[in-house]
C-alpha cells in the first residue's frame, strides 16, 4: 500500500470515528396540554376525544419562531407568560390551542365535513364546492396554498368522512393547521386574532369566535401562574394587581 492510500485511509478512518461520535441532536421538549372543556365534557359521556398523541403532532410540527417572542403579543390574553416560559410549556400552549381550536371547529371529531356556508365558492383543486374537513375544517385547495400534505386524486376514490382520507387524518390535518398559522402570524405579521384569519373562530365579535374563547379557559397553568411563587403568593399578586373595575364592590352595591 502506498504512502498516499495510507494517509487516505487514516483521515477517512478518523472522520469516520468523528460522524460516529458526535452528539445525537438534541430532542425536543414536549408535554402533555391539559383537556379542554369540551374534552372533558365528551370524555365523561364516553365519547371519543382529543387524543393526546395528536398533541405530540402540534409540537413537532411547531416552527421555532412559534416559541419566539415576537408572537408573545398575539397569545397574551390566552397566556400573558409565554415569554417566560421553557419551549416545553410554550409547545404545550400551542397543543392547547390547537385542541381548542378543533374543538371550536369540529368538535374534536376527526372526520367532521361540512359543505361551505354563505356564498359558493369553488376549491380550485376538486373543482367542486369547497368543504371543510377534519379536525381544523380545511380544504384540499389548502395544499397548494399551505404545502398541506392531501391528495385528491387517492382520496376521491374513498367515501367521504373515511378516516383513511388524507386530508381527514389529523397528522395531515394539524400539521395543515399549523403551517396556516405559522403564514399568519409569521410571514405576513398578521394578529393571533385576526378579521382576516383563515378561521372565523379566530375572528373576534363573530358567535363562532366566543366558542373559542370558552375552549381557551384551561390553559396550562405556567401560562397564568408563576409556579415559584407558590399558589398563595400567585393568588396575592393576582388581588395587588386587579383592575379597580374587577375588585368586590362595597357592601350594598351591584
Amino acid at each position: 500500500m502506498t504512502r498516499l492510500r495510507m494517509t487516505m485511509l487514516i483521515i477517512c478512518v478518523a472522520l469516520g470515528m468523528l460522524v460516529g461520535c458526535a452528539a445525537p441532536p438534541a430532542q425536543l421538549e414536549m408535554k402533555p396540554a391539559p383537556q379542554t372543556p369540551i374534552a372533558v365534557k365528551k370524555e365523561a359521556l364516553g365519547k371519543p376525544t382529543w387524543d393526546p398523541a395528536w398533541d405530540r403532532i402540534v409540537e413537532k410540527a411547531l416552527p421555532p419562531e412559534m416559541l419566539s417572542a415576537s408572537v408573545a403579543r398575539d397569545v397574551s390574553p390566552f397566556c400573558p407568560r409565554f415569554n417566560a416560559l421553557s419551549d416545553g410549556d410554550k409547545r404545550a400552549f400551542w397543543a392547547y390551542f390547537f385542541q381548542a381550536l378543533a374543538g371550536a371547529e369540529a368538535g374534536l371529531t376527526p372526520t367532521a365535513d361540512v359543505r361551505g356556508s354563505g356564498r359558493a365558492t369553488k376549491d380550485t383543486v376538486t373543482h367542486r364546492m369547497v368543504r371543510s374537513e377534519g379536525l381544523l375544517q380545511l380544504a384540499y385547495m389548502d395544499a397548494q396554498r399551505y404545502d398541506c400534505d392531501f391528495d385528491w386524486e387517492k382520496d376521491k376514490l374513498l367515501p367521504e368522512r373515511d378516516p383513511a382520507r388524507t386530508i381527514l387524518q389529523p397528522e395531515n390535518n394539524l400539521t395543515c393547521g399549523v403551517q396556516i398559522l405559522y403564514r399568519q402570524l409569521i410571514v405576513k405579521q398578521q394578529p393571533l386574532l385576526s378579521r382576516s384569519s383563515y378561521w372565523s373562530t379566530l375572528r373576534p365579535g363573530r358567535s363562532a369566535y366566543r366558542v373559542f374563547a370558552r375552549q381557551m379557559t384551561n390553559v396550562p397553568a405556567v401560562c397564568r401562574h408563576d409556579p415559584s411563587l407558590g399558589d398563595a403568593k400567585t393568588a396575592a399578586a393576582r388581588r395587588a394587581h386587579a383592575p379597580h373595575a374587577a375588585r368586590k364592590p362595597a357592601s350594598g352595591l351591584k
